[in-house]
């Protein structure tokens, strides 16, 4: 089983971005469960978001988890919010910022000695540029996507789209572009 964890604000859009790849992995045939937790529903307040990925039906509903990867769509929340707990010896760290590799692990004792298993990449930066407001959840599938090698990247997007098909066409090109920027950005 693939476990992730999304580390974000409430507004990011944590809990669209795990229901969108929630989606996506449902067309594989695999079985897969979105879910969040969060205290009140407030803009801005920490949440974190989870999805479980198997081959076989998930029987496990519980919210703690070893991650195999961990998506922190907000920068602060990397000082914050403990990402590393519970994680597995090799649970891969994909973190937003505008920081070097290097200069964000500086920062975060946690992460030291895990340099190989962290990457980055400004998915706000990159939502900024191609949906026109801070939404960094699309780039962050896009590094997901990436980073896991779960799907190839034209599969993930044409699904995307689908996912995506009540909203106008130029919010779905934005959010194929941030996807595709990110996937192409994260390292």
């Amino acid at each position: 089983m693939t476990e992730i964890r999304w580390h974000s604000r409430a507004g990011q859009g944590a809990v669209s971005g795990a229901k969108g790849l929630g989606d996506v992995v449902a067309t594989t045939g695999k079985e897969v469960q979105a879910f969040a937790l969060y205290g009140s529903a407030k803009r801005g307040a920490a949440l974190r978001a989870y999805n479980r990925i198997s081959d076989e039906q998930i029987f496990n509903h519980a919210k703690f988890m070893n991650p195999d990867y961990v998506l922190v769509i907000d920068p602060a929340l990397a000082f914050s919010d403990n990402i590393e707990v519970n994680e597995k010896p090799e649970t891969k760290y994909i973190i937003t910022t505008h920081l070097s590799k290097a200069d964000l692990i500086a920062g975060i004792p946690a992460l030291h000695g895990k340099e190989d298993r962290v990457y980055v990449v400004d998915c706000v930066q990159i939502s900024l540029d191609t949906i026109k407001r801070s939404m960094p959840n699309s780039p962050m599938l896009g590094a997901f996507v990436k980073i896991s090698g779960m799907f190839e990247l034209d599969y993930f997007l044409e699904n995307m789209k689908r996912v995506l098909k009540k909203f106008p066409q130029k919010i779905i090109d934005a959010n194929m572009e941030a996807i595709t920027r990110a996937y192409n950005e994260v390292n």
